[in-house]
């Protein structure tokens, strides 16, 4: 059975909430005719990201046309990696908004953002290698969701100065949240409004700040939704995303409601499990053809992948750390990216699961994209461009996996001096020796970047990155950054015999004495002189 809300706040009787929502209307108007800095709102889909849409909607609806002055931009991010079903279901009510609001006249203009094809979640993973994210390496984040929203915002203070960003956050969902949130009105500028934490010149305005969870589903519930999308198949969304399945319906103030389904990303590895898919898939038999989705997630979040990574930093170079197991430490390597073959598998993989999910989906959904096209032809010009891999084998496996052939829409990329068959028998001579393959790789795909243009220069530097990164073997490589690091600490102990020491053992490993230089005498008489005799002698 779903546990009673725990709340922050007392409860409040219907009377007081419909007096609130009055208030609030009132204060929505108040804020949109008093100046003329444009308002953006922050869309998720969900249920409070609805609800301040909706209070907003009424509130601008109910005044005369001449007063409507002032844009209201309604911002949704997908992150291209949303759960299928809350991605169409947000597509859906952009649609619908756009259409409602130019046929009322209302000056509401829905936008939807999307990440660049350089930024988003399978340029990082697939392209460049990053691991699958982790709360202590949280890379996709900023990338598909901050930036995005950050951007667009940055675009209208531009042109306008200023910008009111209103979100559905609330002081109920967490105690963490209620104390930010708090905090923040300490520092209001403006009745309701407070300094954005990030952006300047942006103001921050939080309606429904002090709802519980389920006065935001009465509220959804007892109100129509002004764009014509449907509330209540909103809350059957939250309810088939739930583990248990139940979700009451909203009655009162009093009645437990569905509030911790959580929507998100459906590759997210921050969290224990993907639930609100795969509770979607365990209760609705017609959803099964998601299973794929759930599938690749698992093999993405696996406790330990370092035997699946570089033993070197993306830039080439190797860094130590201690690590601590079970009271042992020892001092070992920073795993880096994914190495070419899993790069390459993870490829396949979703390549394979995006096939799966069209032959099977209904046929509403039959379009659905688990990677875009945008995104393979970035991936091609990393794997090429950064990762010197002129096999080019993402074509090949494109075509492996669905059949049909890969079209790279970037103008000028059909026509390369180095392909497979080079790059095949390149791994023939090197053998079994892959730094080898990967030097001569790096080598020879530099020259060839520099091949076409009218002046080398840099070329040399260039040159002599390759060796820097890819010229020793993992062994040596590890022994070398353990040196450094026994030496850095030395210094910082002040112990410069042991810094002479090391010094001496890097710079003459085998103990050679250096050879003494020929002096006049021996040139002469081909026998060696030796100063301090002659002085004596004479």
């Amino acid at each position: 059975m779903t546990n009673i809300q725990t709340t922050l706040f007392p409860p409040r009787t219907v009377p007081e909430l419909i007096k609130d929502i009055k208030r609030l209307t009132e204060e929505i108007q108040e804020l949109y005719c008093v100046d003329d800095i444009p308002i953006v709102i922050g869309y998720s889909g969900g249920k409070d990201s609805s609800a301040i849409v909706q209070l907003i909607w009424n509130a601008i609806s109910e005044l005369p046309l001449d007063k409507r002055h002032k844009k209201i931009y309604v911002i949704t991010t997908d992150t291209l990696v949303e759960n299928p079903f809350v991605s169409a279901w947000v597509n859906k009510s952009l649609e619908r908004m756009e259409k409602r609001a130019r046929k009322e006249q209302l000056p509401i203009e829905p936008h939807l953002l999307t990440p660049e094809a350089s930024q988003s979640y399978w340029a990082g993973l697939i392209g460049k290698g990053y691991p699958a994210p982790r709360h202590n390496f949280r890379w996709c984040t900023p990338r598909l969701k901050i930036d995005p929203s950050n951007r667009f915002i940055r675009n209208i203070v531009r042109a306008n100065g200023e910008a009111i960003v209103v979100l559905g956050t609330r002081k109920t969902e967490s105690q963490n949240r209620e104390a930010i949130m708090t905090k923040r009105e300490q520092g209001r500028v403006r009745d309701r409004l407070c300094k954005h934490p990030h952006l300047p010149s942006s103001l921050l305005y939080t309606p429904i700040e002090d709802w519980r969870t389920d006065e935001v589903w009465l509220y959804l519930m007892q109100w129509d939704n002004p764009w014509g999308h449907s509330n209540k198949d909103l809350f059957a969304m939250y309810r088939g995303a739930t583990a248990d399945n139940e979700c009451p319906l909203v009655i009162d103030t009093s009645t437990p409601s569905c509030g911790s389904s959580r929507f998100g990303c459906w590759v997210c590895t921050l969290v224990d499990s993907d639930k609100s898919l795969a509770a979607m898939v365990q209760h609705d038999e017609e959803k099964g053809w998601l299973q794929p989705l759930i599938d690749v997630r698992k093999e993405l979040d696996i406790e330990n992948d370092r035997d699946k990574r570089d033993f070197r930093r993306i830039w080439g170079t190797v860094h130590l750390f201690e690590r601590n197991i079970d009271g042992q430490t020892s001092i070992e390597p920073v795993p880096g990216p994914y190495t070419k073959y899993w790069r390459e598998h993870w490829l396949r993989r979703v390549l394979e699961a995006q096939v799966k999910v069209r032959n099977n989906a209904p046929d509403d959904m039959k379009d659905i994209t688990l990677i875009t096209q945008e995104e393979l032809s970035e991936i091609k010009r990393i794997w090429l461009e950064e990762k010197h891999e002129f096999d080019d084998s993402l074509p090949r496996i494109y075509q492996e996996v669905t059949g049909e052939p890969f079209i790279d829409s970037r103008p000028g990329v059909g026509h390369s001096l180095l392909g497979s068959d080079e790059w095949d028998i390149l791994s023939d001579i090197c053998g079994e020796d892959a730094m080898h393959l990967e030097l001569m790789a790096r080598l020879l795909d530099t020259e060839r970047q520099f091949y076409t243009k009218s002046r080398r220069v840099g070329i040399y530097g260039d040159l002599e990155k390759c060796f820097e990164t890819s010229s020793r073997s993992q062994n040596d490589a590890i022994e070398d950054a353990h040196k450094k690091r026994n030496l850095k600490n030395a210094i910082a102990d002040e112990d410069i015999d042991k810094v002479k020491q090391e010094l001496k053992k890097t710079l003459n490993p085998e103990e050679k004495q250096p050879e003494k230089q020929l002096s006049w005498g021996t040139i002469k008489f081909g026998q060696p002189t030796n100063n301090t005799e002659s002085e004596d002698n004479l």
